[in-house]
């Protein structure tokens, strides 16, 4: 039994003239074939197709005998008869159609009847799409039964098909997909007449059409191959490039720190006249000047100078500009990393970075490395399933610092807010073994440190830094910074050439209380009432003998503050009298007070709640842990949880009546000085906002200037 199956054209001939020629004897041949036995070729002289009638076609388009023999053995090999050999016709050496012809000499009549009613073939569906596509026909054995063979000849004969099948259609349908839509090309005759082309010239330019398509054939297909080619050596060279990357990253010594261990900074613009607030971290760090400038005076003597800094402050005091002060000081390199540098995902990284920071610093001696936030990298160890790997970067930097080998001429720098965080090993002797503070300045400190910005700004000769540091307390040079730069902005939004005081309270004020609030619409009752208790805290503290001097009131809304009476001690306070205890406690109870006294017991507001928690805490400390409870002695009682009920009552029972007595001070001063309570309210309710000088005149009597 036979079936139709296809084999690869080695070329395809758009022009329809040759595919019409071609047609004829690819038809007469077919024809033939199923006429004659279907095991063997009829080569007899008649069916030549040199001599059928697509020849005479051929001819009639102007080829001679000669050349249309050449076009034919181009483009279909193995069509001519002169090609026997390489034809692509096979022949069937079966003896039979069936195994029962063979084995009893008779066809059977019964097979054959169902072979050709029941079990008819249809159209193999790649059959019509090869002839479709103008794919020349051979017969193709194909079996309905099985011989009995040796296994192993049977699978190396299925591997066999499997191979051929494989090949033949991936050869089909890439053929297929890589063929280009054909496109309608216009008659050769009339392109011919077109281009008036001679009828002597005709013949070579037939011959040369056809030759050119075989070529653009040939040439297209290697343009496809070099393009397939290339295609895959890009997709080689971007896979090689992103292994290299990821590679890389595992290398010792290499990311972005290994770049920064090898150049440092030079700092020669940075020295102490630079850093200020911080005198007595100054004088701990000269020595460190010293021995980076001059080595041997300290060797000399057999000394040696502490291997490690360790910078101890809250933030913003200036830990990195000291640092960074020293190696300008000395004008030696400086090699500054972050804490969370040296923490990475990959193993080993950490530790390998460390070694080349150290690597580079050796080299470069004497010189300055430090290391910020140091308590990222240098915490205490822990045993952590999560991260088994985590102590390594610490155990090589406690290795570098004081290790086996030396570094001289080596200071390791480290700066922390969290020093109880470091590991023990870290700030023992011999490593980080000088531990200087670096607190927030006083206020001495603070009118150096305003004096240093003020002097970068426009600023106008009236400036005081002095009275801005004395109602600063508490701020750090970063924030002392941030005031002045606020204020600078504030000027230039309102217009104005220079900075006045006006700016730098105003920012001071935002800073601590919060930005204004003027859209708020405030009714004229909620203000006289803000103003009237705003008034009293002023009066309080400006009768009270020991109480902090007045800076500014005002009824301006800022955050959750309807208005506040700023005090300005003249000193920062490291220890308070029982006195000044008890006049804070005073000036808070003054706003409650002046609500009771002007409008009634009956419409005193939540205003003094913030007023009330400050007096009861200074209350509470002065009988619990400062001893200045008659009652109960000269005893501290931090644990609440530890007290018997009879010293819990006596404690509430102490801290009530120093209430009490605080609040019946604040209202005798009050009705003393009604009048004065009141010219201060009405200025206010006029001014919204008054400084300690105005204020004073409106508590003298005198009428203030109209502003």
């Amino acid at each position: 039994m036979f079936s139709f199956s296809t084999v690869q054209p080695q070329a395809t001939v758009p022009l329809s003239h040759l595919i019409n020629a071609f047609h004829s004897p690819k038809s007469s041949t077919t024809a033939s074939r199923a006429s004659a036995q279907p095991v063997q070729r009829d080569t007899s002289p008649e069916h030549d197709p040199l001599k059928s009638e697509s020849v005479l076609k051929l001819r009639d388009l102007g080829l001679k005998a000669n050349q249309f023999k050449e076009l034919v053995n181009r483009l279909l090999p193995g069509f001519g008869a002169e090609n026997k050999v390489s034809s692509q016709w096979h022949t069937s050496y079966i003896s039979a159609e069936s195994f029962f012809e063979n084995k009893h000499g008779f066809v059977d009549v019964f097979s054959a009847l169902r072979s050709s009613c029941l079990y008819r073939q249809h159209p193999n569906p790649l059959q019509n799409f090869c002839s479709d596509v103008r794919c020349w026909p051979v017969y193709i054995q194909s079996r309905t039964f099985k011989t009995l063979r040796s296994r192993a000849r049977r699978l190396q004969s299925t591997s066999e098909q499997l191979t051929e099948t494989r090949t033949s259609l991936s050869s089909l349908l890439k053929g297929f997909f890589l063929r280009k839509r054909r496109i309608d090309v216009e008659n050769l005759d009339a392109l011919m007449k077109t281009k008036n082309i001679p009828e002597a010239h005709q013949d070579a330019f037939k011959t040369g059409f056809a030759e050119g398509f075989l070529k653009a054939q040939v040439f297209l297909q290697k343009t496809l191959d070099s393009l397939r080619r290339s295609r895959l050596l890009s997709f080689f060279l971007l896979v090689l490039c992103f292994y290299l990357a990821v590679y890389s990253s595992f290398l010792p010594g290499k990311g972005s720190f290994s770049d920064a261990a090898v150049d440092p900074i030079q700092l020669k613009s940075v020295t102490f006249e630079h850093v200020k607030g911080v005198e007595e971290a100054k004088q701990e760090l000269q020595e460190v000047v010293e021995f980076l400038k001059n080595p041997h005076k300290f060797t000399v003597l057999g000394g040696k100078l502490p291997k490690g800094i360790l910078l101890v402050g809250p933030p913003g005091t200036g830990k990195t500009l000291l640092a960074r002060a020293v190696a300008g000081e000395a004008d030696v390199p400086f090699y500054y990393a972050s804490g969370s540098e040296f923490d990475e995902m990959f193993v080993g990284v950490g530790a390998s970075r460390i070694r080349s920071l150290f690597r580079e610093a050796k080299a470069n001696a004497p010189c300055v490395i430090f290391i910020d936030e140091l308590d990222s990298v240098g915490g205490k160890r822990i045993e952590s399933p999560m991260h088994p790997y985590s102590r390594q970067t610490i155990n090589q930097l406690l290795a570098e610092m004081d290790g086996f080998k030396p570094n001289e001429g080596v200071v390791i720098i480290g700066a922390t807010n969290f020093p109880e965080a470091l590991d023990n090993a870290l700030i023992r002797p011999g490593r980080f073994d000088m531990q200087v503070t670096v607190p927030k300045p006083d206020v001495r400190g603070r009118t150096e440190i305003l004096k240093w910005y003020v002097n970068k700004i426009k600023y106008d000769p009236s400036v005081d830094p002095e009275i801005i540091a004395r109602g600063t307390v508490g701020f750090s040079g970063a924030e002392l910074e941030n005031l002045v730069n606020q204020a600078a902005l504030k000027a230039a939004v309102d217009g104005k050439d220079m900075v006045t005081m006006k700016e730098l309270e105003f920012s001071k004020d935002k800073i601590l209380m919060g930005p204004e609030r003027r859209s708020v619409e405030i009714d004229e009752k909620n203000k006289t009432i803000t103003a009237y208790h705003e008034s009293g805290h002023a009066i309080i503290a400006y009768y009270t003998k020991d109480a902090m001097p007045i800076n500014k009131a005002t009824i301006m809304t800022r955050g959750t503050t309807l208005g506040h009476v700023s005090l300005l001690p003249e000193n920062d306070r490291w220890s308070e009298t029982r006195s000044q205890l008890l006049a804070q406690m005073d000036v808070c109870m003054g706003g409650r007070v002046a609500e009771e006294l002007i409008f009634g017991s009956d419409h005193i507001t939540t205003g003094a709640s913030s007023d009330f928690d400050n007096a009861t805490k200074i209350a509470k400390l002065m009988v619990t842990r400062f001893g200045m409870s008659e009652k109960l002695g000269v005893m501290t009682y931090t644990d609440s949880g530890k007290l018997s009920p009879e010293t819990q009552s006596a404690i509430e029972q102490e801290v009530r009546t120093l209430l009490r007595d605080s609040y019946e001070r604040a209202k005798n001063i009050l009705k003393t000085h009604a009048k004065e309570h009141k010219n201060l309210a009405e200025a206010l309710l006029k001014y919204e906002t008054l400084d300690a000088k105005e204020i004073q005149i409106v508590l003298e009597g005198k009428k203030l200037e109209v502003r």
